[in-house]
C-alpha cells in the first residue's frame, strides 16, 4: 500500500485487458452509482462473488474516492469521471473530479477525532498502491489499485 504522486508512477504498471469509462452527477446518487457498478464490473470480468475480499476493497475505495469527488472536487453542475481498468494482477480505480488545486491532504498516521478525516486512511489500508495526479488546468485524477487476490476461508 504505497503512495505515489508522480505522473510516471500513477501509470498502470500494464496494459488494463479491460476498460470502462462512465460520468457521474456530481451528487451522493453518483458516488453510490459508481461504487456499484465498480463492483459489478469487478465481479463481472472476474467472476469474482461480490463477497469476496477484492469485491470489498473495490467497494469500500470507490465509495470514498467518489464521496471524496462530490464532497471536495465538484463544483455546481460539474460530474465526475469513474474510469475501471482490469490489469493483469489487478483492478485499477479512477475517479477524476474537476477541482485540481484541492489535492488529498497527507495522510495522517492515526484517524483524527470527530466524524471526518478517515477515508484515506482506509483508502490506504486497502489499496496495494494509490495516489493522484493533476492532468490539467482543470480535472485531477485520483487512482486506487487492488489487487485480485483472495483469503482462503
Amino acid at each position: 500500500m504505497t503512495h505515489h504522486q508522480l505522473t510516471d508512477e500513477a501509470k498502470p504498471p500494464h496494459a488494463p485487458t479491460r476498460q470502462l469509462t462512465l460520468r457521474f452527477s456530481g451528487t451522493r446518487r453518483g458516488a453510490r452509482l459508481a461504487r456499484r457498478l465498480a463492483v459489478q464490473q469487478l465481479t463481472e470480468w472476474t467472476g469474482l462473488s461480490y463477497d469476496s475480499d477484492p469485491a470489498r476493497a473495490v467497494a469500500l475505495v470507490t465509495a470514498e474516492l467518489a464521496s471524496n469527488a462530490v464532497r471536495h472536487g465538484s463544483l455546481p453542475g460539474r460530474d465526475f469521471r469513474l474510469t475501471l481498468l482490469l490489469l493483469p494482477h489487478g483492478f485499477r480505480i479512477e475517479v477524476t473530479d474537476t477541482r485540481p488545486e484541492r489535492l488529498p491532504p497527507p495522510v495522517p498516521s492515526q484517524p483524527a477525532d470527530g466524524t471526518s478525516g478517515r477515508g484515506l486512511l482506509l483508502v490506504q489500508a486497502y489499496a496495494d498502491r494509490w495516489g493522484y495526479m493533476v492532468r490539467d488546468t482543470y480535472t485531477k485524477m485520483v487512482w486506487v489499485e487492488v489487487q485480485l487476490r483472495t483469503t482462503a476461508s
